[in-house]
């Protein structure tokens, strides 16, 4: 009997994702390098997380990442209306984890990490 309530949350849930909106992957803005990363939007047991699928250089060529694979958002909420919190942000470049919210309007997502009351935002692309 439980599996099938069990099931049902699981299609709840994935109805939930895809009517805000947040499914696909997206492009994040450069780091200090230039490089930009594409990062995957799933459901990982209940809640958002977001895995670097790939990496580019300035130039726009793929390049090889050990972080390749790695949640760098993990533990989001919906909130509804487009907007996700509860989670955390991973910077591959400082190696550091942040407290995190996203703001979802079209296919731009607004993502913020942020330490006390210092932030740092950055708009991340919907990839077609």
């Amino acid at each position: 009997m439980k599996l099938p309530a069990i099931a049902a949350a699981i299609v709840l849930y994935a109805a939930t994702v895809q009517a805000d909106g947040i499914d696909g992957t997206y492009q994040t803005e450069p780091n200090d390098y230039g490089q930009v990363g594409h990062v995957q939007f799933l459901d990982c047991g209940g809640k958002l997380c977001g895995k670097l699928v790939r990496s580019f250089d300035k130039a726009g060529k793929p390049i090889s990442s050990p972080n390749t694979g790695r949640n760098i958002v993990a533990d989001m909420s919906d909130q509804g209306g487009g907007k996700f919190s509860g989670g955390t942000i991973w910077d591959p470049g400082s190696g550091k984890t942040y407290k995190s919210k996203m703001q979802l309007e079209g296919d731009k997502l607004n993502v913020s990490g942020c330490v006390a009351v210092f932030c740092k935002t950055q708009t991340w692309t919907r990839l077609k």
